[in-house]
């Protein structure tokens, strides 16, 4: 089983406090699997919601392919979502809980097929990001200190 990275949404990581993570199916044209390969993804606006008992993400942005015809796919369009009807289920119950969403939070190749990893989370107040800051900036130190840099 490989696995590579296509995109990777750091910010979220800095924006949510994360609770819950699972792994999600898309559906794709054509095109838009060969701009994948090519690592043309943009997902740091996009999220994913629940339309009629099924999922779906938005905003995300996979750019045309650049060798594409008439038939080259909307970059943003609205992609449906694959997973099993008891994940959705608890997710739609999870999601329903007030203030959790649900944040891509990267792509990626698995055997052959495009991933989405997809997080439950929680929008940070300011004053939690401004600890994450804190509590990366110690780390950072206390590293250099430890490796006798200073």
């Amino acid at each position: 089983m490989s696995i590579k990275i296509i995109s990777d949404n750091r910010k979220a990581r800095f924006n949510y406090e994360i609770l819950e993570k699972f792994e999600t199916g898309i559906v794709l044209t054509g095109t838009e699997v060969k701009s994948l390969r090519a690592g043309k993804l943009n997902m740091g606006e996009s999220y994913a919601t629940v339309i009629r008992e099924e999922l779906f993400w938005l905003r995300a942005n996979i750019s045309t392919y650049d060798h594409g015809n008439q038939f080259n796919h909307d970059p943003v369009r609205i992609r449906k979502l694959l997973v099993h009807k008891k994940e959705l289920t608890r997710l739609i119950g999870v999601i329903q809980e007030k203030g959790l969403t649900l944040i891509p939070l990267k792509a990626y190749w698995k055997d052959g097929r495009v991933k989405l990893e997809l997080g439950v989370g929680r929008g940070k107040k300011l004053f939690d990001k401004r600890k994450t800051i804190q509590d990366r900036d110690w780390n950072r130190d206390k590293a250099r200190i430890l490796k006798g840099g200073g």
